[in-house]
């Protein structure tokens, strides 16, 4: 099976060359301010991928997704054939996604989640069986880098991405700097940030087999 992952594209998915794969990965963020102007041609354009499955969560931008358009938002999605997951799962020719949108809190964004208690119940509904885990937010220490706060990534996605026995690759974006992927426990992670810090959309997904 060949995954294809981008994360972050800012409305700018017109502009991302996609490659060929069985299953294609959105990490959040398809939107600059989550309106259903910016999403609706996001979608489309995703749902014109030639790929047989696309799975998408989403970010923290994306406030049409987690505010009074959500419903609507889930149903564009199904009727594009888009599999949108929140806190969920699906099995794909027997490989487990698992993707969750939440990050520890960031200024006043979607999803956000105080860190400590709170957000480690968050990271407790991850499924142990979970082979591949879609997060919008890196793990702490693994592409999270930033110019002025240090590492920002959160410490117990990382507790419990060490306690999945199955996990083979954890897909994200969020931090743009962090770009790129890193083995770490046994597991492939990937940044999937397709825009730089900048807001450009430079960089190109990344694929991974499994």
């Amino acid at each position: 099976m060949r995954l294809v992952c981008v994360s972050d594209t800012h409305c700018r998915m017109n502009c991302v060359a996609v490659p060929e794969g069985d299953v294609f990965i959105h990490a959040g963020d398809l939107t600059f301010n989550g309106s259903l102007a910016q999403i609706c041609p996001e979608l489309e354009i995703i749902s014109k991928l030639p790929h047989e499955h696309k799975v998408i969560i989403a970010g923290n931008h994306d406030w049409c997704f987690e505010n009074v358009f959500a419903e609507d938002v889930e149903e564009e999605c199904t009727r594009l054939g888009i599999t949108y997951l929140k806190d969920t799962a699906t099995t794909i020719d027997g490989v487990k996604f698992y993707g969750s949108p939440w990050q520890p809190r960031f200024y006043d964004w979607a999803f956000n989640v105080d860190r400590g208690p709170k957000i480690a119940e968050k990271w407790a509904q991850i499924p142990d069986d979970t082979q591949v885990l879609i997060t919008h937010g890196p793990p702490f220490g693994i592409g999270d880098p930033t110019y002025r706060d240090g590492r920002v990534g959160c410490e117990d996605l990382l507790a419990r991405v060490k306690q999945l026995p199955r996990l083979l690759v954890h897909v994200f974006g969020h931090i743009h700097l962090g770009y790129g992927e890193y083995h770490e426990h046994g597991v492939k992670f990937i940044n999937a940030s397709s825009c730089n810090e900048r807001y450009n959309p430079v960089n190109s997904p990344i694929a991974a087999e499994i």
